[in-house]
């Protein structure tokens, strides 16, 4: 195949939520934004649909994909609606939508919703000050109030952790004087790695595919599901010149083209061993390969970020849009 072809272990995505849960010890919400990171929706939702309390997505249209498949769980739509068409699909979808402020908890009059509090991160949130009016005017909307959470900003920090999740727990305790079966969501994987208050639900992202965000171990044994392979496309004894794009010329017994490139989601500057920098759709690499033969070229995200200045998370998306996936159990 021309194309790279994704290797997704959904065995090892059911060992990351089962490792999660045991070291948080309440429900996992898990999150399968973005294409669940690279590694595909619909696919991972219905491998770990009977191991999770609910999934999350980023956005109404990926929460009405994963109900046009067929998920039989709630979805958390984790950013705010922005217009009342947004709000209406939400609803005709059974989705339980975030309110963040008081334009977007308007769009939320009759809707499901979790509120979401800015303890720190300042991205989206009702400050905690609030709190009070918020849910009063939910309330009043006939806003269901099923949950409420926030964001870490930096669960490593040990000072920080501590503030933000006594501020988290002051709000969370306003909206349960109100809506008292509301459900706390804080940690996402650093958090819960970091040992925070994991309240009623965490929230794991990326440990779901086997990763530790920076700058934490990988305590938990997670293991990565996604490995990338790209077939042998020349094999050759070189004629002159050097290897690649403004690859030093010096001689060279074989090279080998792989077809990955940065059209594929890979770093022009370099990385998958190529010499020089790799082209759009291919990469040109040292030594003899057999025609066609399949080549690992990615199998550590997280090492392949460090060498660009990057995180995991990049790495796992730009991969998951530029291959083709198979999945394996």
């Amino acid at each position: 195949m021309q194309t790279p072809v994704a290797v997704v272990s959904l065995g090892c995505i059911r060992k990351n939520v089962r490792a999660l849960a045991r070291r948080a010890r309440v429900p996992v919400i898990a999150v399968v934004k973005d294409d669940a990171y690279g590694h595909g929706a619909e696919r991972v939702a219905h491998a770990i649909a009977d191991m999770v309390g609910m999934f999350a997505v980023a956005t109404v249209d990926e929460g009405a994909r994963l109900v046009a498949a067929g998920v039989g769980r709630d979805m958390l739509v984790l950013t705010p609606p922005l217009c009342r068409e947004e709000a209406l699909r939400a609803k005709y979808y059974g989705l339980i939508v975030t309110a963040a402020s008081f334009p977007s908890l308007a769009l939320c009059a009759g809707l499901r919703a979790h509120l979401a509090f800015n303890t720190g991160m300042n991205r989206y949130g009702f400050p905690p000050p609030a709190a009070q009016k918020a849910c009063a005017q939910a309330r009043r909307l006939g806003v269901s109030v099923e949950g409420v959470f926030s964001h870490l900003y930096e669960p490593s920090d040990g000072a920080a952790l501590a503030v933000q999740t006594r501020a988290f727990s002051a709000c969370a305790e306003e909206v349960r004087r109100v809506f008292p079966e509301a459900v706390r969501h804080l940690c996402a994987t650093g958090g819960i790695l970091a040992g925070g208050e994991t309240f009623d639900a965490v929230r794991p992202g990326l440990g779901l595919y086997g990763y530790a965000p920076p700058p934490f171990a990988n305590a938990a044994g997670l293991l990565p599901a996604m490995k990338v392979y790209a077939a042998v496309g020349q094999s050759t004894v070189p004629f002159g010149g050097g290897a690649g794009y403004a690859a030093a010329p010096r001689p060279f017994a074989a090279l080998h083209t792989l077809c990955a490139g940065y059209g594929h989601g890979f770093f022009r500057e370099g990385g998958l061993g190529a010499i020089g920098k790799l082209c759009m759709d291919a990469c040109v690499r040292e030594g003899e390969m057999p025609f066609g033969a399949q080549v690992c070229v990615l199998d550590d995200a997280a090492a392949y970020a460090a060498q660009h200045k990057t995180t995991a998370y990049e790495i796992l998306l730009a991969a998951g849009k530029g291959t083709v996936k198979r999945y394996v159990r």
